[in-house]
């Protein structure tokens, strides 16, 4: 797709976390102008790069989202600010609606009075829930299995009602497994994620946790589509130049269409660390399904985006921008 001038200023709701600001590195270097609205309270001020506006504030002030809005004339918003643990969202689902859902619509009510008519949505594969396809298309039916889920697939609803009504121009991004780093400021430092929660316990010489080792899969364990974060925020540059060039309506997953299980990343982890160590199998958690692989049909032949990295890739960047301090490599934990 070609790109475009940038004159147009962005909003990147939660530029400054771990997504977010890959994704506002992306659009930094083709040009586009943004500005970030960051409650910090999992976000980082410092990965924001030099020049870019940030604004301290959530999502769920309303009046702050029109003013900034106004102040820096945004004409577009890149929607990145939410929670996204699945467990956690089990055990706080109003938290997760409120955060999630009344985050959406006041975003919304925000851009709609302040005249703003693209938005791109970060969405999430946790709609699909446990699919009866794999892999599994934009057009499956969505069946959430957790409450964080469940609150995904109601901010793309009230996008496309929005839509409607007051003629906003969408794209909404389904994320699978976000890895990897592009540098070691942007790395992931999340407790949720499955590569980082691994280095967390070689860090204080635990056993990893795996969730159960008794699902319908190839090795027992859940299966997951893992993209790298540079893939994802590329997606996120493509999303925008269109959103740019016309009025359009898209839903499209952001993944490799390729499946590792849980096992098999562990493998990978052994490999780059040089860390040998055995995983202790615990229970399944609540809201997890056993398989989700993406469907990357759509996005390449329409945005003509395509994953490059591998999962090799994604955990030696992730490891790289680890601090080591106190692992024991090579050795058992």
């Amino acid at each position: 797709m070609t790109k475009m001038s940038g004159r147009t200023t962005w909003l990147l709701t939660g530029g400054a976390g771990y997504i977010g600001s890959h994704v506002l590195h992306a659009m930094d270097r083709s040009g586009h102008k943004c500005v970030v609205l960051d409650d910090l309270s999992t976000g980082v001020a410092e990965r924001i790069p030099v020049g870019t506006p940030l604004v301290v504030g959530s999502v769920l002030d309303t009046a702050l989202v029109e003013s900034t809005i106004r102040e820096h004339d945004v004409r577009g918003i890149v929607h990145l600010a939410g929670r996204k643990s699945a467990p956690d969202s089990v055990r706080h689902p109003i938290f997760y609606y409120n955060e999630n859902v009344g985050g959406m619509i006041s975003l919304l009510d925000a851009a709609i009075r302040a005249d703003v008519r693209r938005v791109v949505l970060s969405s999430s594969a946790a709609v699909y829930g446990t699919t009866d396809v794999s892999p599994v298309s934009e057009d499956a039916d969505c069946r959430p299995e957790n409450p964080y889920g469940e609150s995904k697939l109601n901010c793309e609803k009230i996008l496309a009602h929005a839509s409607t009504a007051h003629d906003i121009g969408y794209i909404s991004l389904r994320y699978f497994n976000v890895a990897g780093a592009a540098t070691a400021q942007l790395a992931d430092r999340g407790g949720d994620n499955l590569i980082p929660r691994v280095f967390a316990a070689l860090q204080q010489n635990v056993p990893p946790k795996v969730f159960g080792d008794d699902w319908p899969t190839s090795d027992g364990t859940c299966v997951r589509d893992y993209v790298h974060a540079l893939d994802l925020a590329a997606a996120h540059v493509e999303a925008v130049d269109l959103l740019e060039q016309r009025f359009t309506r898209r839903t499209y997953n952001v993944g490799r269409g390729d499946g590792s299980t849980v096992f098999e990343v562990l493998d990978t982890i052994k490999t780059i660390t040089g860390c040998d160590f055995e995983p202790t199998v615990v229970a399944r958690r609540p809201g997890d399904p056993a398989e989700v692989v993406a469907d990357v049909t759509r996005i390449e032949a329409e945005l003509g985006w395509r994953a490059k990295f591998d999962l090799s890739e994604m955990v030696a960047s992730a490891w790289a921008g680890w601090p080591r301090t106190s692992i024991r490599d090579k050795s058992a934990v």
